[in-house]
């Protein structure tokens, strides 16, 4: 323990607390001063718990910490099982409670701060499934959880890249080998400009080219509009066919049917709903609540041991035994009027389990039909979508090998991983296996030393008579507790038999009367269900026929549609075509020799004579080039050696005038020395 407080203390006194507390102080930390210390930790591990506790109730504060610590999974030591009292010494601030959590939470903060954040997008909220038969809560709820798998693979990615070890260095050799291939590619387009700019008429062929390339990403937006609107048009289909298959539905229901029938229908509907909201879902809201409540008193009192579940089930025979005991007497006194009543009772509760199930069934007979329908709408669309889809070419087929590789070679590393974590499997068992051995080697080693002072078996039996002293304390209590509920829970089962039998006694008289019209009205639901069973067959029957000579036309209309489309294309194609033949051979045939001009083949005949004229005039410049290359360099040397003897003679005058310079001026002061 005080090894624990000393790690507390050194922590605490660590960034980011920076508390300055010793042994001492923190030892006389009161009881709110505790509570207070645990929710900051617990507020640097989640921000949303940094809160001054003095500003909520206790209860609130437990509560909190309660969930949170339920997050981070901890568990409480093995002296504190009972979770009541652990709660208890959560709200109080005991310092046996909070000091053993503090010292698994400091412990391993950054794993619970990891821990917090994922659950803030990973705890799932439980949502009832009454509420997930609304299929906007149900679509909801899928988008959700489809955003909660995003959310994992993200985060995996993410720690896989943290820890794939891409070094600064790498990224600082990718960048600058990106920059050389920019210098590269700089000094090409510097090359080509040059080459180009010996070209005549290169602004043209530059504009053409610009011209060219602009047309080009016009025709790749106008091909991804097409692809969008064939899209728009698939769903648009798609919307209209389930509207036309809802107007032949109605049509068929509207013209094979009477007004009667239709009435008789929406009754049935009517009656089966209304047996829903009043009888069939309060009842099993009710049964729920009932569950509820039990299990949460279940879950309030203490945990229960095999001893005391055997006396709770002696006392619960006891108690059935002495309601069977009294149900038998009240039979025997009231025998003559009530055997009736109990045959009538029990063909008024078979009757009502039957309309029970009836109704489960077609509550789940309309939710299979309605969950087929969706996935026979998905199953279409998917196969239009694949019966639409597109070859892969090029730079696309490219991009597909590339991602099947990355893929492969992920593959890869995973199975190393799974063999590696196999490999370390069958280590960690090898080693439980000889800690085993060596744990029974040194328990046979004790039991020796025992045998050998004479005291055999005495940690096994001290160790018993431990064990069995807390267990006897623990069951007492429990027994003591259990008696109370048991005494309590048999006055109110008394109390309710009383009532249930004073509430019962108009409900007998009331059935009496409704025994003949049940008998009358089973029998002729028997005869109507009858009649009903052989329409619906032969309704079925043609219904299924309609469908599919249905289904067949719609697919040949489909088809025909698809074909008149394509068929149109084409020969609007052929048309553009033949007009643009029609124009060359009209321009190609004119007499006049401007409107000839304006042919495709005098333009391209035109410029091939350029071009060829073009590579004349360069042959011919190169040749003189050639021929003129030796004299001219030797004329050039010839210039280079003249510049450098110019340059030499220049130098002798500048250094012969210097000379004459001096030899004056020493002449000159020879002359002065004279006079002097």
């Amino acid at each position: 323990m005080s090894d624990q407080i000393q790690f507390i203390v050194e922590k605490l006194n660590q960034e980011p607390f920076r508390k300055n507390y010793n042994l001492i102080t923190f030892d006389s930390l009161e009881a709110v001063q505790l509570l207070q210390l645990l929710n900051d930790v617990l507020g640097e591990i989640d921000p949303k718990h940094a809160v001054d506790i003095r500003e909520e109730l206790p209860e609130q504060t437990a509560k909190r910490m309660l969930s949170l610590l339920g997050i981070l999974k901890y568990k409480p030591p093995g002296n504190m099982s009972d979770l009541s009292a652990f709660r208890q010494g959560l709200v109080t601030g005991s310092k046996p409670v909070i000091h053993p959590v503090l010292y698994w939470l400091l412990q391993r903060t950054n794993e619970l701060k990891k821990r917090a954040y994922l659950a803030r997008f990973l705890v799932k909220l439980e949502v009832p499934p009454e509420f997930l038969q609304d299929d906007t809560v149900a679509d909801i709820n899928k988008q959700y959880e489809e955003l909660m798998e995003a959310f994992k693979n993200l985060h995996k990615e993410c720690e896989q890249l943290k820890t794939s070890g891409l070094s600064t260095a790498e990224i600082r050799r990718d960048i600058s080998a990106m920059e050389e291939e920019k210098d590269q590619l700089i000094k090409r387009v510097e090359r080509l400009k040059k080459r180009v700019e010996t070209v005549q008429n290169h602004p043209r062929m530059l504009e053409i080219a610009r011209q060219l390339r602009l047309e080009k990403e016009r025709e790749e937006s106008l091909a991804q509009q097409k692809q969008e609107q064939k899209t728009q048009l698939f769903y648009a289909e798609q919307r209209l066919q389930r509207a036309q298959l809802q107007l032949k539905e109605m049509h068929h229901a509207v013209a094979d049917s009477k007004p009667e029938t239709l009435m008789k229908k929406l009754e049935e509907e009517i009656n089966f709903n209304s047996y829903l909201v009043t009888e069939k879902i309060p009842r099993e809201l009710e049964s729920k609540k009932n569950a509820v409540y039990f299990l949460q008193k279940v879950l309030a009192e203490p945990a229960m041991g095999q001893s005391d579940l055997s006396v709770l089930e002696t006392k619960i025979n006891e108690v059935n035994a002495q309601m069977n005991q009294l149900t038998e007497k009240r039979m025997m006194k009231y025998e003559p009027i009530d055997s009736k009543f109990s045959m009538y009772r029990q063909q008024a509760s078979i009757i009502s389990r039957k309309k029970e199930a009836k109704a489960e069934e077609l509550q789940a007979a309309k939710e299979e039909m309605s969950s087929t329908e969706r996935q026979m709408l998905q199953k279409t669309s998917q196969a239009q979508e694949l019966e639409g889809s597109e070859v892969l070419k090029g730079d696309e087929f490219k991009l597909y090998v590339t991602k099947l590789r990355s893929k492969n070679t992920f593959y890869k590393k995973k199975r190393l991983e799974i063999a590696e974590i196999t490999a370390e499997y069958g280590i960690l068992q090898r080693t439980e296996e000889l800690l085993k051995q060596r744990h029974e080697a040194i328990q046979q080693q004790l039991q020796a030393i025992e045998d050998k002072k004479g005291i055999s078996g005495y940690s096994y039996t001290q160790e018993e008579l431990e064990r069995v002293s807390a267990v006897k304390g623990e069951m007492d209590e429990m027994k003591g507790r259990t008696l109370d509920n048991m005494s309590e829970m048999v006055k109110k089962l008394n109390a309710l038999v009383a009532e249930k039998k004073a509430s019962l006694a108009p409900v007998i008289k009331e059935l009496r009367q409704l025994r003949q019209q049940c008998q009358e009205l089973t029998q002729e639901c028997d005869e109507k269900k009858i009649q009903y069973d052989s329409c619906a067959a032969g309704l079925e029957s043609n219904r299924s026929a309609l469908e599919q000579e249905v289904k067949g036309l719609l697919e040949e209309c489909v088809q025909e549609e698809s074909n008149y489309r394509y068929i149109n294309c084409m020969k609007r194609n052929l048309e553009v075509q033949l007009q643009r033949v029609k124009e060359e051979m009209k321009a190609y045939v004119s007499p006049d020799p401007q409107e000839r001009r304006k042919a495709i083949r005098e333009q391209y005949t035109r410029m091939i004579l350029e071009q060829e004229n073009l590579g004349k005039k360069l042959r011919e410049k190169q040749k003189v080039v050639r021929e003129s290359h030796g004299p001219n360099m030797k004329q050039i040397k010839m210039w280079q050696d003249f510049e450098q003897l110019m340059e030499c003679k220049r130098e002798c005058f500048l250094k012969q005038q210097n000379q004459t310079a001096i030899g004056q001026v020493i002449q000159e002061g020879g002359k002065d020395r004279l006079v002097l």
